[in-house]
């Protein structure tokens, strides 16, 4: 088992919008960066959606999502755990990251978009359920662990990010 430590948020002032994920698998902790796995489907569908997909280098793909009014943050701070699945998470070496500050110091967030059920389980089980009238939705993971769903579903499903309606 490896103790493993999440990344600070993406997150501007101008941010509406917060999608959570679990905590960074093995890849992404080697890369410093979120979502670094090379069948992850996270930034080919930010791609889609925003034009801030993998091709697009790391630092310019977060300011662009930045640019959408997007954050990115994991719900877990640290954890332990043998390689990347969440289902491999001990949980009880969970430490949370302080999400309800986040959320007080960017009262502009309306939404949060959870990135796969274990992001949305965490959540409503060890974080505080802010105050103001923000939608929780989760949407279907993009880890490559959830191959049952083709790509075209999973950015179907997220086209709800977009939607601001």
């Amino acid at each position: 088992m490896t103790t493993v430590h999440s990344f600070p948020p993406i997150i501007d002032r101008s941010a509406h919008t917060l999608i959570l994920g679990s905590m960074p698998g093995v890849a992404s902790l080697t890369a410093n960066q979120y979502y670094a796995h090379p069948r992850n489907a996270f930034w080919p569908i930010m791609g889609d959606l925003f034009g801030a997909g993998p091709s697009v280098p790391y630092e310019k793909r977060t300011t662009v999502l930045q640019s959408h009014g997007i954050a990115v943050w994991d719900v877990l701070k640290l954890c332990t755990r043998l390689g990347s699945l969440d289902s491999a998470i001990e949980e009880s070496s969970i430490v949370v990251n302080d999400i309800d500050t986040l959320i007080r110091e960017h009262p502009t967030i309306e939404r949060i978009f959870f990135n796969g059920a274990k992001a949305e389980s965490s959540f409503l089980r060890y974080v505080t359920t802010p105050q103001s009238p923000i939608a929780l939705v989760r949407l279907p993971s993009t880890s490559p662990a959830h191959a049952s769903m083709t790509y075209e579903r999973k950015l179907d499903a997220w086209r709800a990010v977009v939607d601001r309606g």
